[in-house]
């Protein structure tokens, strides 16, 4: 099959062991981003396999329609930028690996890199001695402080690990199918959502994004956090209600916030309040960005590709176009 995979910034996925599964087709890689339908159309017009990278690439039915040689869409994990009626009614098939029971270490440990390098104050630290400076403050010590997990997930289910390794304490919150689960595996559930967001020293979101949780995290939540709190966030930006986290922490509650995921990205414009805040650590959305965490993916990916080729798709999201 012509293979296109779009965005490879870093032109690694030839670099790691997963690509010799794609020895035979012809395979097109693009390393840098276009969110222009024009310019993705005339990229992508002999393209019968399309591979993405999460979600860099929002596939729309503008851009479907303009692409009459494509039979498929391989990718790993949920679909949010993805108009699968669009594939649907254009004969596209839409194959991903859900990867259930499978967590995210590459993430949970991003997630724990974030907790550590807010609480002990290491961007500004490195960045006082950098500057011909010494220490340029006081941080905090994880051991005997609460850790609010937001989520009762497989992501969550390991940064909750790493947190009692470090001698914290870990309370949960998160829908009532959750807290359910939670609670079924003996886990201390919060009593009510109040208490969670004004009784934890961390709180670390670890949803999915869909409908309906969409700005699940609001400013009320925000309102009622400790001033010396920190919120994370490595999921999705659009968990929070719009403009709250920007607002809570002008308030001062939280404290601080350390994130990797942003309303628009990729997020160039240095200028951006958020980015900029003082109390905000950030990092461009690299929770998943390892060559391990790769390599796993990628090889699912392209065994959607070789599956489909023999007869055999798996993954499917959309059967019906069979």
């Amino acid at each position: 099959m012509k293979v296109h995979i779009l965005d490879d910034w870093f032109d690694t996925l030839r670099t790691l062991p997963c690509f010799s599964k794609l020895k035979g087709h012809d395979v097109t890689v693009w390393n840098d981003h276009a969110d222009d339908v024009d310019l993705l159309a005339l990229r992508l017009e002999e393209a019968e396999a399309l591979v993405l990278f999460r979600e860099r690439t929002t596939i729309t039915r503008a851009l479907v329609e303009r692409l009459p040689n494509l039979k498929l869409i391989s990718q790993r994990s949920v679909y949010p930028h993805i108009d699968v009626e669009a594939c649907s009614d254009h004969g596209v098939l839409l194959c991903s690996n859900m990867h259930a029971g499978t967590p995210s270490y590459a993430a949970a440990e991003l997630t724990w890199a974030l907790i550590l390098a807010a609480m002990r104050k290491l961007p500004s630290q490195m960045a006082s001695l950098k500057a011909g400076n010494w220490q340029s403050g006081v941080g905090k010590t994880l051991r005997g402080r609460r850790i609010g997990l937001y989520g009762y997930g497989r992501i969550a289910r390991e940064v909750a690990g790493y947190a009692r390794a470090f001698g914290m304490d870990v309370l949960w919150w998160g829908s009532e199918a959750g807290r359910d689960r939670a609670m079924g595996d003996g886990q201390p559930v919060a009593a009510s959502r109040q208490a969670f967001f004004g009784g934890c020293d961390v709180i670390s979101l670890h949803v999915r994004l869909k409908p309906v949780t969409r700005s699940i995290v609001t400013r009320v939540d925000f309102s009622r956090m400790m001033p010396a709190a920190l919120f994370v966030n490595t999921s999705r930006a659009g968990l929070i209600e719009d403009g709250a986290l920007l607002a809570a922490l002008d308030r001062g509650q939280p404290g601080m916030a350390a994130i990797d995921v942003f309303d628009e990205e990729p997020l160039l414009d240095r200028s951006d309040p958020l980015l900029n805040h003082p109390r905000l650590i950030a990092t461009p959305h690299i929770g998943y960005v390892t060559e391990d965490e790769f390599n796993l993916q990628f090889s699912d990916i392209f065994d959607q590709i070789n599956a489909y080729c023999r007869g055999e798709p798996i993954h499917m999201i959309n059967p019906g176009v069979l």
